[in-house]
Formats: structure tokens, C-alpha cells, sequence
């Protein structure tokens, strides 16, 4: 049997996913009620959750580019793993809006279940790339080196990192938000060092 599914093909349907998940995150910034000025700024909660889970799948959203750049094929495994994947894409609107409504008493239930939603996501990421990379499986037979053990290194704390935000949302839900958030920007930089050896 031969496998028609490419690599752009895949990246395609994957950057849908990426534009309707973020996108679905404006939906559930709302104006508290009150006045106009007492609303905008009591829906603080609101605005932060947005603005974490959007920089954060942003960020996913251009490394996957980066991860796809460094791909020549696709088989039936990486095509599934990143199904897994962008199945827990779709869903983080939904933790986004648990955090958003529960921050302002605390949110530790909701800032818990952020973690573990995104903890999933670092996981299944992880072993898209992991799949992928082994002993060369599925990259180009040009892929660059560096770029290659920069996207292996970027892996490497990310579940870590969102398994020890999700556990201090047990702590306080504004310590975990805070740690998400330091874990975006991480990100943000730790992407610019791709290319680097």
C-alpha cells in the first residue's frame, strides 16, 4: 500500500487546528458585570487566561512549523501521535475557560486542570518529535544538525515544567498561573535557539 499523506498536508490540517483553538479563546473573554469601566476591569481573570493559553499556542503553533521544516515523511504512527496531539490542542479552550471563571476565588481546581491539560500537550509534543527524530526516522536526509538537537533540547523540560506548575495550582492557583506563564516565556526564548549548537 502506499502512503499518501505528506508532510504539508499534515501541517496544513494542523495549522487549522492551531487557528480554530486560538481563535475559540477570544469567545470566552467577557465584561464582568457592573459598569463599563467596573466590568472591563473586574474581567482581569478573563484577560489573563486569554493571553497565557494564546502565547502559548502560538509558540506551539511555530515550533511545529520549525518541527515540520526538518520532516520529509509521514507514516501511519507520526500521523497519529499528532492527532493525539492536536486533539489536546482543540480541548484548551475549555481549561482556559475553567481557569478564567474559577481564578478569581483561588483557582487551584481550575489552574490544576490547565496544568494537567497542557502537561498532555507537552507529552504528546514530546513524542511527536521523539518519533520523529529517532535515529532519523522521518527527517530529511539535509535536516540540520543543530537545528535537529535544538528542537531535541526544547523537549527535554517541558513536561517537567508544566508537571510542576500543575502541582502547585494544589498550593495556589495564582502561583500556577504565574509559573504558565514564566513557562510561555520560556518558551519564547527557547525557541530562538533552534539553529544554535
Amino acid at each position: 500500500m502506499v502512503w499518501a499523506m505528506t508532510p504539508g498536508r499534515l501541517e496544513a490540517f494542523s495549522d487549522g487546528v492551531f487557528a480554530i483553538a486560538a481563535t475559540l479563546l477570544i469567545l470566552d473573554v467577557h465584561r464582568a458585570p457592573g459598569s463599563v469601566a467596573h466590568g472591563l476591569l473586574n474581567a482581569w481573570p478573563s484577560y489573563t487566561a486569554y493571553a497565557i493559553s494564546f502565547l502559548t499556542i502560538g509558540i506551539i503553533w511555530a515550533n511545529h512549523n520549525t518541527v515540520f521544516s526538518q520532516i520529509a515523511r509521514v507514516d501511519r504512527a507520526f500521523l497519529m501521535i499528532n492527532v493525539v496531539f492536536l486533539m489536546v490542542v482543540a480541548f484548551s479552550p475549555f481549561p482556559t475557560r475553567v481557569l478564567a471563571s474559577t481564578l478569581r476565588d483561588g483557582g487551584r481546581a481550575g489552574a490544576f486542570l490547565y496544568g494537567l491539560t497542557f502537561t498532555l500537550m507537552a507529552i504528546a509534543y514530546g513524542g511527536l518529535w521523539l518519533y520523529a527524530s529517532h535515529d532519523g526516522r522521518l527527517l530529511r536526509d539535509d535536516a540540520d544538525p543543530k537545528t535537529v538537537s535544538g528542537i531535541t533540547r526544547s523537549f527535554a523540560p517541558g513536561s517537567l515544567l508544566y508537571v510542576t506548575a500543575m502541582l502547585s495550582a494544589l498550593i495556589s492557583g495564582y502561583l500556577a498561573v504565574a509559573l504558565f506563564a514564566l513557562i510561555a516565556l520560556f518558551y519564547v526564548f527557547e525557541s530562538s535557539a533552534y539553529g544554535r549548537s
